[in-house]
């Protein structure tokens, strides 16, 4: 990316690697994931409504901040932009949130869930099965962001059907 920007593109490069996240080597989605623990577990301190919503907020942030910072570029995907692994990572933790919430204990005591929701969401964004690769065939800001939302997404449903097992 460019050195040479302007304030909104600064703006959007911040946001799309996540603070500089994705900067970090090697393998920044993995670095993005990790990341969006943290952020997640912040978010999920207003309830799980509060989480929904600001999860569903990335996917809009997340489509301006790609398609700004690539802008121009030949790559419409490169590495560093690692936004959409927040949102993805985030859409795998939907089950863990409201999990908690429901059975009234604290999300950080769904311990092994969240290990699942990264280990599953990593899986799946990384191989690409069906609709992720689909997906990722695209070559707009809209790719880049719902390969990770469909891989988050198929990831939070493996959460569920693990809690399942493990609660039988």
């Amino acid at each position: 990316m460019s050195g040479d920007m302007g304030r909104d593109q600064r703006i959007a490069r911040a946001v799309a690697t996540v603070g500089y996240v994705g900067l970090l080597r090697p393998a920044p989605g993995t670095w993005g994931s990790l990341a969006a623990l943290p952020l997640g577990w912040l978010a999920m301190q207003g309830g799980p409504l509060v989480f929904t919503v600001l999860t569903a907020l990335i996917l809009p942030l997340g489509y301006w901040a790609t398609a700004a910072a690539t802008r121009g570029q030949a790559d419409h995907d490169p590495s560093e932009i690692v936004i959409d692994e927040v949102l993805g990572q985030w859409i795998a933790l939907l089950p863990l949130v409201w999990g908690a919430a429901n059975a009234g204990v604290a999300v950080e005591r769904l311990w092994p869930g969240w290990i699942a929701a990264l280990l599953l969401f990593r899986l799946f964004d990384i191989w690409k099965p069906g609709p992720v690769g689909w997906m990722d065939r695209r070559t707009d800001a809209w790719g880049v962001m719902l390969d990770d939302a469909i891989a988050g997404g198929m990831a939070a449903i493996c959460v569920v059907a693990l809690a399942a097992l493990a609660h039988l």
